[in-house]
């Protein structure tokens, strides 16, 4: 962690990021740049802000026994629960060697994700899938569900995700090959705009051993068809 002291406001801590040149789009993690006791200065100033949001909607939240403690609940769910992965670090990645020498490829899947549009700020809901070919190094099983869940707990568009999502996994254990495929409802879709309820995305990415080999991509679309994708 590089910050000594926490911030008092959330312009202290765009000004720090500024000033070392640190990108805090809607999907980067920060954490590294934080004080432990900077997401209570996230989430307080969140909550007046959500508050001053249902006053522009003419919401007489002082009265109002619905929505007196609305804007509180808002602010902890976005900061420690739905953009959560913007604000803390990594999962812990224990790796093992590959001992055995497996070569072959494995998958695991379907695992539940969560994210938030971050054009409209509506939930995505969907499943991932994970293909390895491994190489030296290995991780446990767990580990996958882990990292997806940290990578997604943002705001997001699904084409960046499964690419950020990817980079992580092959930071972790570099692999000869690497499939991430992620199928979503977003609620831009279902609930808003077209409304329209049957519809999902997906998106893939392919890499190593599976983007070069036909065979292999066949055998894993194979088996994943098997796991529900």
């Amino acid at each position: 962690m590089d910050t000594a002291f926490p911030h008092t406001t959330t312009g202290a801590i765009r000004k720090t990021l500024v000033a070392w040149g640190v990108p805090f789009r809607c999907n980067d993690n920060i954490a590294e740049h934080l004080h432990d006791r900077d997401l209570d200065t996230i989430e307080n100033e969140v909550r007046r802000h959500i508050e001053d949001a249902l006053q522009a909607l003419i919401i007489d939240t002082a009265n109002d026994h619905n929505t007196k403690e609305t804007a509180r609940r808002v602010a902890r769910m976005l900061v420690r629960e739905a953009f959560v992965g913007r604000y803390t670090a990594p999962p812990r990645l224990t790796d093992f060697p590959n001992a055995k020498h497996l070569d072959e490829i494995y998958t695991v899947g379907p695992i539940t994700v969560r994210s938030m549009c971050a054009h409209h700020l509506l939930p995505i809901r969907g499943q991932c899938w994970v293909g390895i070919r491994p190489s030296e190094r290995i991780i446990g099983l767990s580990k996958f569900t882990r990292l997806a869940r940290w990578v997604l707990a943002r705001p997001h568009i699904q084409e960046e995700a499964v690419i950020m999502l990817a980079d992580e996994i092959e930071k972790a254990i570099s692999p000869q090959g690497i499939a991430v495929l992620i199928r979503a409802e977003h609620q831009c879709m279902t609930w808003r705009g077209v409304q329209d309820a049957d519809t999902s995305m997906v998106t893939s990415v392919m890499r190593g051993f599976f983007l070069d080999n036909a065979t292999a991509r066949a055998e894993l679309m194979a088996i994943l068809r098997g796991q529900g994708f």
